[in-house]
């Protein structure tokens, strides 16, 4: 290649033949002050999108809703799962620490389980969100079916 080719799409689906132990690949997001302060994710609440009043309340500054989080996690899986991640799955989050303005979230998710169901595998994936000093903020699993 020259350099001037696009790269080819990486094929991240989970299939019945992925082990247990398989790491998803991670997505990298930057708590952005414009989103935290747009009204689906933090609008009615200052402390998402106003600097001066984030500090006012104790804050070193505006943190980014859980929801917010929640939602780069459930990008992740939906690259790994696809439309199976919308049909009899379940996702259980708990927000540990705050995310703040500017914090670059990584996400991450490791197959801990591989269950057999049906014609397939129910598979359980460990997930998390965590800033760039790997302080976790975000911490669960998912299961969702696979070939059932």
């Amino acid at each position: 290649m020259d350099g001037s080719e696009p790269d080819a799409p990486v094929d991240l689906a989970i299939t019945r033949d992925t082990p247990v132990g398989y790491r998803l690949q991670s997505l990298k997001k930057k708590a952005a002050i414009q989103l935290m302060g747009s009204r689906l994710w933090g609008r009615f609440n200052p402390n998402h999108w106003d600097p001066v009043y984030a500090a006012s309340t104790g804050l070193k500054a505006p943190i980014q809703t859980g929801e917010m989080s929640s939602a780069y996690l459930a990008e992740m899986c939906v690259n790994h799962f696809g439309a199976a991640f919308f049909q009899n799955a379940r996702v259980v989050c708990k927000y540990v620490a705050s995310t703040h303005a500017d914090e670059i979230i990584t996400t991450h998710g490791v197959v801990r389980e591989k269950i057999p169901k049906g014609d397939g595998y129910r598979f359980i994936v460990d997930i998390w969100a965590e800033n760039d000093a790997a302080e976790k903020k975000t911490v669960g699993w998912v299961e969702v079916d696979v070939g059932v």
